[in-house]
């Protein structure tokens, strides 16, 4: 077994690595960009070696660095993580030039599988079910809306290095295929340096299930189940769950053999996904097989107990698997969410900064349920506009799917992140979606089921009621550690006031106490709605969380103070609060209402990033759809277009600038 592994990435991958390393006696390396100077993993990792400035181009990409590294500290293997140099066969064969371990699959295996194009090859030659499409190089747009033609419409245009969404478009008619066409190869280029693209036909309604394998270097290959990646925005997972509520036993069966059949035919060793997507009757097709540990890999490690970072090691270091297929055995169920540092109000654009308040729910195991949460930051951390932006992994198992959403509910209402937008609402808003819950997925489904975009979620009468009384109890709270002060001049007296008011949004929720006795921890009778309901909770002002009871309900909601109010969040819901005595209401409803200022007029950077592009001049006519402008941001390109018909006043920002978000780069006449 090896004495010590360098890690050659970053972030929450990076630290995972470490853990398990750490339990298995091995010591660990961690390299660092001047970005990542305080990063969580080089301060967890045992050493640490600086390899250049903060682009991942000038660091993290360049092997040389990465090899040098190894030789200073005596570092044996590399684990690559994922990302990066993981699916690079150059980098692999490199380390094995040097007498360095890969801890991954041969050169072969991953020239074989990591070029989409050739991968569909191959997969066709070993009888494995593909996608229709042209696996050949498409040279200009005129080639792609010919082949998009005679292949039928819709098709997706995809980079043939690509990943993670990167260089990927969806066209439904000729003018599409241009336009994206232009794109993907355009990201291509700017993320792999490499802008060659391949076009297939898009499956309508498709689900991306994707098989885990698992082999070593003694012909030993075993599948471990499946993992339901359907819930995407952009190409982009979001949600991942293991096992699929889709796949029957035989269609698992099946997709597992061909899985491990594939990986036999090029000799792969290590830990290895086969995605497919299928459709609504379970046909399956070969999409591409990722050569690297997967991103969403903890839901499948809490099904089926096995870590397969561990195996990853050993099989580098020579070992045998220490099981076989029916040794594989799925049990319960487990959730993964992607917390993201971007903005669910503005379409889920990139957000950066620091991480102000970084608070995350209590892992392990409860009686009912198990909490995990994979992360590479800390309170105080910065999200930077260099890499992926993503802030942690939270996972959750139990014993059926609906209780493992019920967990992942629970825990990421007890999830306080604060210095950034994230898409925590949208996450939590996901796990109470009726669709979601029943399991009926496609990847389509967040386009589907937000058109518009997602915006806050409207309280109900039910939900408007219990929100009244956290922030009633709250309220209390406050006033009773208020009374209590040492050094008040003059504490209250008499009974406490039975009748008040809640205002949530522009609604004003009349709340009665009956008893009128504040005790700590607060335990009362409230009336609202004409119920009575029992609370109970130990909040203490200040605490970042609520956790408490409401009718024998349990609740989890997060407290913001604000002016002269709480915010509270709670299942995608966000509300503020204020409560009034029934005078102090009345001569609320009488204040004027401050309205926003108007910037219909203005195109604002919806996020901070690079200007690529400008594609109109001043005073230029231009007709709703057409774009007017590029911004990149963490190497995605999002185009900006006109949402009616204009003209083009003055222009205020140039290609190459980098802009904060809300900065104005054109005014329209």
């Amino acid at each position: 077994m090896f004495k010590k592994i360098l890690i050659a990435n970053r972030g929450e991958i990076a630290c995972r690595v470490i853990k398990t390393a750490r339990r298995m006696g091995i010591l660990t390396v961690a390299v660092y960009s001047d970005a990542d100077r305080d990063a969580l993993h080089v301060e967890m990792a045992d050493e640490a070696v600086h390899i250049g400035p903060a682009p991942a181009a000038e660091s993290y990409l360049v092997a040389d660095k990465i090899i040098a590294a190894c030789k200073e500290t005596g570092a044996e293997a590399v684990h690559p993580g994922y990302g990066f140099l993981s699916e690079r066969a150059s980098f692999c064969a490199a380390l094995e030039k040097e007498g360095i371990i890969f801890i991954g699959p041969k050169p072969k295996a991953i020239e074989a599988m990591g070029d989409k194009i050739e991968s569909k090859k191959f997969a066709n030659a070993a009888k494995v079910s593909t996608v229709p499409g042209h696996l050949g190089i498409i040279d200009d747009a005129d080639h792609a809306e010919r082949i998009a033609g005679e292949i039928g419409y819709p098709v997706m245009i995809k980079a043939s290095a690509g990943g993670g969404g990167k260089g990927m478009r969806i066209a439904w008619s000729k003018d599409e295929v241009r336009d994206g066409f232009e794109r993907a190869r355009s990201e291509a280029k700017s993320s792999f340096g490499d802008d060659r693209v391949f076009i297939e036909k898009f499956v309508v309604d498709p689900r991306h299930i994707e098989i885990q394998v698992l082999a070593d270097a003694h012909g030993n290959v075993v599948y471990l189940g499946e993992r339901e990646c359907s819930i995407q925005r952009r190409n982009q997972k979001v949600v991942e769950e293991a096992p699929s509520p889709f796949l029957d036993e035989a269609t698992r069966k099946a997709m597992g053999e061909q899985s491990v059949a594939l990986a036999k035919a090029v000799d792969y060793q290590s830990a290895g996904t086969v995605e497919f997507i299928v459709d609504r009757d379970r046909n399956f097709y070969f999409l591409e097989m990722n050569t690297r540990l997967q991103v969403e890999h903890p839901v499948t490690e809490l099904v089926t107990g096995i870590d397969l970072v561990e195996q990853m090691i050993r099989v580098a270091a020579g070992e045998k698997l220490p099981f076989s297929q029916a040794d594989i055995k799925l049990n319960g169920w487990a959730i993964e969410s992607r917390l993201y540092a971007e903005d669910p109000y503005r379409n889920f654009l990139p957000s950066i900064g620091r991480l102000t308040r970084y608070r995350p729910p209590r892992e392990g195991r409860t009686e009912k349920s198990v909490v995990r949460n994979d992360t590479g930051v800390f309170e105080g951390a910065e999200i930077s506009m260099y890499y992926d932006p993503m802030i942690a992994k939270l996972c959750t198992w139990a014993p059926t799917r609906l209780e493992a959403i019920e967990a992942m509910g629970e825990a990421l209402d007890g999830f306080v992140v604060d210095g950034i937008e994230h898409n925590m609402p949208f996450l939590s808003a996901l796990m109470k979606h009726p669709r979601w819950r029943e399991g009926r997925l496609s990847t389509g489904f967040i386009a589907e089921e937000y058109p518009d975009g997602f915006a806050p979620v409207t309280p109900d009468e039910e939900q408007t009621a219990l929100l009244s009384a956290i922030a009633l109890s709250c309220s209390l709270i406050e006033s009773n550690r208020r009374e209590r002060h040492a050094d008040r001049l003059r504490p209250a007296s008499g009974t406490l006031q039975e009748n008040w008011i809640v205002k949530i949004g522009s609604d004003y929720i009349p709340v009665a106490l009956p008893e009128g006795a504040v005790t700590i921890p607060l335990e009362m009778d409230m009336q609202i709605g004409g119920q009575t309901v029992t609370l109970s909770t130990d909040w203490r002002p200040g605490d970042a969380v609520w956790v408490g009871t409401i009718g024998g309900r349990k609740l989890t909601a997060q407290i913001r103070a604000v002016l002269n109010g709480l915010r509270i969040d709670w299942q995608g819901i966000s509300v503020r609060t204020k409560v009034f005595t029934p005078r102090q209401a009345e001569l609320d409803k009488l204040m004027p209402l401050k309205l926003p200022p108007d910037t219909s007029k203005l195109l604002l950077c919806p996020m901070p990033g690079l200007v690529v592009a400008i594609a109109v001049a001043e005073g230029q006519e231009v007709k709703a759809g057409e774009t007017l402008a590029i911004v990149e941001a963490m190497k995605m390109e999002n185009v900006l277009r006109a949402e009616r018909d204009l003209v083009v006043g003055k222009i205020n920002a140039k290609p190459g600038e980098s802009l904060a978000v809300d900065a104005v780069i054109m005014e329209f006449a």
